[in-house]
């Protein structure tokens, strides 16, 4: 077994639904390859650092974090 400490690695948050139903949290080398790490981090503190992200409230009951409206084609009201 290999420890790496991974406080203030970079990577993205992988729905389910592009891996087999499991979160993933994929991590990029400089060469393109990457890591898929399960997750099993109970309550990891993530900053979101993604300028095509937004959150969206109030969408029948349900508050959402998607990409943003311009790239979904959503106007805002």
């Amino acid at each position: 077994m290999k420890i790496i400490n991974a406080n203030g690695v970079q990577g993205c948050l992988l729905n389910p639904y592009h891996q087999d139903g499991k979160w993933v949290f994929r991590v990029y080398a400089e060469d393109g390859a990457f890591t898929d790490y399960e997750l099993r981090h109970s309550d990891l503190c993530v900053t979101i650092n993604d300028a095509d992200a937004a959150f969206y409230e109030g969408i029948n009951g349900k508050d959402i974090l998607d990409h943003s409206p311009e790239t979904l084609g959503i106007k805002e009201e």
